[in-house]
């Protein structure tokens, strides 16, 4: 298990699970099918409580520090106010996960308005105008390339790893590498339920809002999540590329496990649990930027353009469930802004 585990590096594959829907926009449309595309991951941290229980009361023990870790929805009050709540989503088309637990469908029912990060998912050409209005956050302008940041050993190990992919690097050259890395992030059947049209929770949530008739809003612009993700130091991409092509299939493990923590509401494991899991030892530094401008910087944003929908009452906020847990989480934000909240099981 061990050995199995310490080849897990880095946590960038979790880019996509940070912008809501974002590989929509790349993904041809096709026909979904009737029948279930399977995926085939194993729930790592499932396996801990046979294979290393002492590595698991650690997740746990870590875990458990963390304020608010624990529940995907809550319930958001204040006086002379009718109730809201919040709900944390994972950007994924999983059939498990994009099906609402009973007290959320309960809770969207209720709601008037329902808000996700961006609306500017539920429009694939809203999304690429969004992107065509600032190229230079996603491909390099000019002469340079994706090739001039890259020393002779990680353009050799980029070249195989996208070559296995049927991605050769003269193709790609021009992007910037946190576009390879989405594009690289998730596991073939992910892509292919993406690729059919099949919607991640997030967008599903909105498209049935609007289908009832409810309004919908937004509390990011897509070409505010882009900027977020090109505001890292290029040193930490390339990283982040090497890193995530290393890992392979084993991606659907990773996807797997995040999965069930998601299903089973431990949101304040999830960062514990990858720590250890892909052995970041010495990388704290790279992930604490990581998470400061793709989690905490948007969490501030998130809080104080969602006030004004609280203020309204009876709105449903879906946004990532990263975005919950933690001293500068969503929900400890809320409660500093003069909100009372409580989960909901």
């Amino acid at each position: 298990m061990k050995k199995h585990l310490v080849r897990f590096r880095r946590l960038w594959w979790l880019l996509p699970a940070c912008l809501s829907g974002f590989l929509l926009a790349f993904a041809p449309a096709e026909h979904a099918r009737a029948e279930e595309i399977a995926c085939t991951g194993t729930d790592l941290v499932g396996q801990l409580a046979e294979k290393d229980p002492a590595l698991l009361r650690k997740i746990k023990d870590e875990a458990a520090a963390i304020p608010n870790g624990k529940g995907l929805l809550w319930r958001v009050e204040k006086d002379g106010i009718a109730p809201s709540y919040l709900f944390g989503t994972m950007h994924v088309t999983d059939p498990r996960v994009t099906e609402l637990p009973a007290a959320a469908k309960g809770a969207f029912a209720e709601a008037k308005t329902v808000v996700i990060e961006t609306t500017d998912i539920l429009d694939r050409n809203a999304m690429m105008a969004a992107m065509a209005e600032k190229p230079e956050l996603m491909m390099f302008s000019g002469k340079e390339n994706l090739a001039d940041h890259l020393t002779q050993e990680e353009r050799e190990s980029v070249e195989k790893a996208l070559k296995e992919r049927g991605m050769p690097l003269g193709s790609v050259l021009k992007m910037k590498p946190w576009i390879l890395i989405s594009l690289v992030s998730l596991p073939e059947c992910e892509l292919q339920r993406q690729r059919q049209g099949l919607p991640v929770l997030d967008a599903k949530i909105a498209q049935e809002a609007k289908a009832e008739g409810k309004e919908v809003a937004g509390l990011e612009t897509v070409s505010e999540q882009l900027a977020a993700m090109a505001s890292l130091p290029m040193e930490l991409h390339i990283q982040g590329l090497v890193g995530t092509l290393a890992l392979g299939d084993r991606m659907d493990d990773l996807i797997e496990t995040m999965v069930s923590l998601y299903l089973a509401g431990e949101t304040g494991m999830f960062r514990p649990a990858l720590g250890q899991l892909l052995r970041i030892e010495g990388q704290e530094a790279d992930y604490a930027a990581f998470e400061k401008r793709m989690v905490e910087m948007r969490n501030y944003v998130m809080a104080e353009r969602a006030e004004p929908l609280l203020e309204s009452g009876s709105a449903f906020i879906a946004v990532g469930a990263m975005h919950l847990p933690g001293e500068t989480g969503l929900v400890t934000l809320l409660r500093q802004a003069g909100y009372r909240l409580q989960p909901v099981h």
